[in-house]
């Protein structure tokens, strides 16, 4: 008899982590809105899609369950899935979590990283990551400091002068070796950085890792640059030939071959959803947009 959970569907939502090994798309966490209120969706439970079946199936996990959040930033390395930051109830996290996805047993497990070298960065969500070399390189997001930890990388949005707390937009760079279980921000080098931003994406061609758009205030982006990953120096804005994308953020970036990204959808400055998706070559310098996507059906990697 057929597993009757294979033929679900997962869940609507917005703010969740998505990641593919192998086959299989995995998605966990994010929040779905209920009457105007933001629900977050149960941390117990991982939805995996297989590519080539197209059967949704539902999982129950074990272990250290992170909270239930949105705007966590995930990553996949060798099978295990790092979740890192994220917004819930109680506030912006700095916490790191990982699931391996290749299990024998179809059980998958949480474990919450507690034992590291290293510093972690400030608390907060809608960050990026780029994956390389073993280890997971942040960037950016939107979340809070203390007086004593502001840098020229956080954008001011809001403060607690009582509590010496600030809010705003990083573009600082953090990188966790997940053989060593290392926190350590490098040295950049030179080059000029991206502005402060959240609800940005990133994808990795080569040894560069690459970053587009995203949001400050109420100003969306839509400007490309790319940081060098072995001697940490900033490219600067890329001036591109010819047409560029809209500003957006919440959108997604994807390496597609060793020298085009792939860009899909997001939320425009007016917050609607597009689903124009676009090619870079970075050899031409050309965005080309792509004309057979549905466009009657817009959406957003997280809201």
């Amino acid at each position: 008899m057929a597993d009757p959970q294979a033929f679900c569907v997962a869940e609507e939502r917005s703010g969740h982590c998505a990641v593919v090994d192998g086959h299989f798309l995995y998605v966990w966490g994010g929040y779905v809105s209920i009457e105007d209120n933001e629900v977050y969706l149960p941390n117990d439970e991982m939805w995996t899609y297989d590519i080539d079946s197209g059967l949704w199936k539902m999982h129950l996990m074990e272990g250290e369950l992170p909270p239930s959040m949105s705007g966590s930033c995930g990553a996949c390395i060798h099978g295990r899935l790092y979740v890192f930051g994220g917004y819930d109830d109680k506030g912006y996290s700095n916490r790191l979590y990982f699931v391996n996805l290749r299990t024998r047993d179809g059980t998958y497990t949480w474990e919450k990283i507690t034992k590291f070298d290293g510093q972690p960065p400030t608390p907060r969500d809608k960050l990026s990551c780029w994956v390389y070399k073993d280890r997971l390189i942040y960037f950016g997001g939107y979340g809070y400091r203390r007086h004593s930890e502001l840098q020229e990388c956080f954008d001011v949005h809001d403060a607690s002068w009582e509590e010496q707390i600030f809010w705003g937009w990083h573009n600082d760079v953090h990188v966790f070796d997940t053989k060593t279980r290392t926190w350590s921000q490098p040295e950049i080098k030179g080059g000029v950085p991206p502005q402060p931003r959240a609800a940005h994406s990133c994808a990795v061609l080569g040894n560069k890792g690459y970053v587009f758009g995203g949001r400050v205030l109420q100003t969306r982006m839509n400007d490309l640059h790319y940081l060098n990953l072995d001697t940490w120096v900033w490219s600067g804005r890329i001036s591109v030939n010819g047409e560029s994308p809209k500003h957006r953020s919440w959108h997604t970036l994807t390496a597609i071959t060793d020298d085009k990204l792939f860009l899909f959808g997001g939320l425009n400055a007016d917050n609607i959803p597009l689903s124009d998706g676009w090619i870079h070559n970075i050899t031409t310098n050309c965005w080309k947009q792509l004309r057979h996507l549905p466009y009657t059906r817009p959406r957003m990697f997280r809201s």
